[in-house]
């Protein structure tokens, strides 16, 4: 869609409305002149990022300025005015390190306006996404519009608002704000139509992905949607969590023909752990080409899934809104299959489930370093500034100075794994590689659907306070800087979708035989929580983490575990699989099932089945009672070739 029939001006109706119906219209029709453009939907991004990860609470994405501590380029776009004049100037942002009361204000930003600065900084105010006052500005008919970033340290900005009503307030309640932007931008109530499907998909990581590959190989038509521009999910190289779990294991070696196809190779990494490593060594570019091979296939990239349609207790289509034009589409199909860890499309459709309320595990912020003196790390960095820098390095110029932040964590007298003397669980014998890893994670005591905001920013403060502490206290690494973070949270516990079987950790222990072996099991009863050496002081705030030990047997048991099907669809929406973390098991359960290449062969399982309902006309419960020899027929065949 044009991108100009996303910056509108209306008449009173549509600031009646972002004013929470609380306006009166006035009379003058030059004051009702207004002009609102969404973050996203600029132009030219420039370095900023979009953050999709808050959409059910904010009803919309926003740009990120995600620099570790280095200005990102500007985001750019052309707008025009219903007339020349003076506008108020309204951004809706917020001050990110407002919720702990800390000195500082990091993600500060600039508004321009045909590249002069509004008087007022953004990013300052405010523990809440709210409407900034800008102040004044008087344009012509046409302007350009730039988000000028002042620190790299995670400024956001949502939406700006120009209004000739200079005394108009606009309401932050998030229904009025999504109701005015639908109005405004000119999009139906009623979603386009996407198509109907065999199978639908939803969200593509290595679960969903191998999902979509094995549902098509075996004959259906699949849409796999997903509301990034990659695939892999936490194995992506926007997260970086390196895959684990064996594959293709006796007796059905052929679970994991898809996983193999799909998982980047073997690397050697810099330090002990592969996690948080370069990008490139994800691959996302060959999980793409599989995807894209597959003619059976209709992905849908940039597209989030926001509501669900059922009717006694079988869904009928799924609604997605594209992240950058928010526009709605409706999908049908006859089959579904959540693969979105959050369990998003059961919790909407009313499918039981469970979700931990107290000792939740956390999310880890993966990040890196790298030396600038080295002109191999920096050829190969992921830097936004990469250029600017390989010049600096060719130069001689190495030396990289990082600010006091004074609003991040305080870890001045602290010990993290990384400072002398201290690894962390597991670690390396470089204090270097111990910065980052798996276990810096945070969201122990937090809800990790509705605070994943404040769960990163968490993880994001304890990273700068970490860096700020080895800089600028200990002296130590004067060339070195922050390389790469991940601002796209790694889970690894949501909700839960309930199945008719529960699996418990105890079925791991005791090694208990199904009669529907269905994908193999091999990580180890894995469970995090804070770790005692490095939560001094830190209540609430606990940033690193220790996972469970095989002490006793307790986290432990013997050879490779075949998880049984009746775990990978609802017990009460009768068209619903699952693959993924949200699949049907305990709290404990849900540690050795989580790794990525495991949750790929849930994937390749339900692909598998899918084929057998739609062949059948039956329920995923109806192929474990009817057609289970014919499932276990299919999971002896090759993977990598269509059936």
């Amino acid at each position: 869609m044009n991108r100009k029939q996303f910056i509108g001006t209306l008449g009173c109706a549509s600031l009646a409305i972002l004013a929470g119906g609380l306006t009166a219209c006035v009379s003058n029709k030059k004051n009702n002149e207004f002009v609102f453009l969404e973050a996203e939907q600029f132009e030219n991004l420039g370095g900023w990022d979009l953050d999709q990860q808050s959409m059910e609470q904010m009803g919309s994405p926003y740009l990120l300025a995600h620099g570790l501590g280095i200005p990102v380029e500007d985001a750019t776009t052309e707008i025009e005015f219903p007339s020349k004049g003076t506008y108020r100037v309204w951004v809706r942002t917020r001050d990110w390190v407002a919720p702990w009361k800390v000195e500082g204000a990091p993600g500060k930003f600039q508004l321009l306006i045909n590249s002069e600065p509004l008087n007022e900084t953004f990013g300052t105010k405010g523990a809440e996404w709210h409407w900034h006052d800008g102040g004044l500005v008087t344009v012509d008919e046409t302007a350009k519009v730039s988000l000028h970033d002042l620190t790299g340290f995670e400024g956001r900005c949502e939406a700006i608002l120009f209004c000739k009503d200079i005394d108009f307030e606009p309401s932050n309640n998030i229904e009025a704000l999504t109701k005015f932007r639908r109005n405004l931008l000119g999009l139906p109530e009623k979603p386009k139509d996407g198509g109907s499907f065999d199978l639908a998909i939803v969200g593509g990581g290595f679960a969903g992905t191998c999902a979509a590959i094995s549902a098509a190989r075996n004959g259906l038509n699949v849409v796999l949607i997903q509301d990034r521009t990659v695939l892999g999910g936490n194995g992506s190289s926007e997260v970086r969590v390196w895959p684990e779990g064996k594959i293709q294991q006796e007796p059905y070696p052929h679970i994991g023909d898809i996983v193999a196809e799909i998982s980047p190779d073997l690397f050697t990494p810099k330090f002990k752990s592969k996690n948080a490593g370069g990008g490139i060594a994800y691959n996302d570019a060959r999980k793409m080409a599989v995807v894209k091979a597959e003619p059976r296939i209709t992905l849908m990239t940039e597209e989030r899934v926001i509501n669900v349609k059922q009717k006694n207790g079988k869904i009928l289509s799924v609604v997605s809104q594209n992240t950058k034009t928010a526009e709605h589409t409706s999908i049908k199909a006859n089959y579904f299959s959540d693969c979105t860890g959050d369990a998003t499309v059961g919790f909407m459709a009313g499918a039981d489930f469970e979700i931990s309320s107290v000792g939740v595990m956390g999310m880890s912020n993966l990040w890196n370093v790298l030396d600038a003196s080295n002109k191999k790390e920096v050829l190969e960095c992921d830097c936004k500034d990469k250029a600017a820098l390989t010049i600096s390095c060719d130069i001689g110029k190495t030396e990289q100075p990082f600010p006091r932040c004074p609003w991040a964590i305080d870890l001045t007298d602290k010990p993290f794994p990384g400072r002398k003397n201290y690894k962390g669980q597991w670690g390396g014998e470089d204090p270097l590689g111990n910065l980052g890893g798996w276990f810096w994670e945070s969201g122990f005591d937090k809800n990790p659907i509705t605070d994943v905001e404040i769960i990163r920013d968490l993880n994001l403060r304890a990273m700068y306070g970490a860096w700020d502490a080895l800089k600028n206290v200990d002296k130590l690494y004067p060339n070195h800087r922050l390389g790469w973070s991940a601002y796209i949270a790694g889970k690894r516990e949501s909700r839960r979708l309930l199945g008719d079987v529960i699996l418990s950790a105890d079925n791991f222990r005791d090694h208990k035989t199904f009669p529907d072996p269905a994908f193999p099991c091999s990580w180890h009863i894995d469970i995090h929580t804070p770790h005692k050496d490095y939560d001094d002081d830190l209540k609430g705030n606990e940033f690193i983490s220790q996972a469970t030990t095989g002490k006793q047997n307790k986290y432990k048991y013997k050879g490779i575990y075949w998880a049984p099907y009746r775990t990978l669809y609802s017990r009460n929406i009768n068209n619903l699989f699952m693959a993924g973390r949200d699949i049907s098991v305990t709290r404990e359960g849900i540690g050795p099932i989580r790794v990525m290449k495991t949750c790929g062969m849930m994937g390749e399982i339900v692909g598998k089945a899918a084929s057998l309902c739609s062949k059948y006309n039956i329920s995923p419960k109806e192929v474990y009672e009817h057609k289970l020899d014919e499932l276990q027929e299919l999971m002896r065949q090759p993977g990598n070739k269509s059936v």
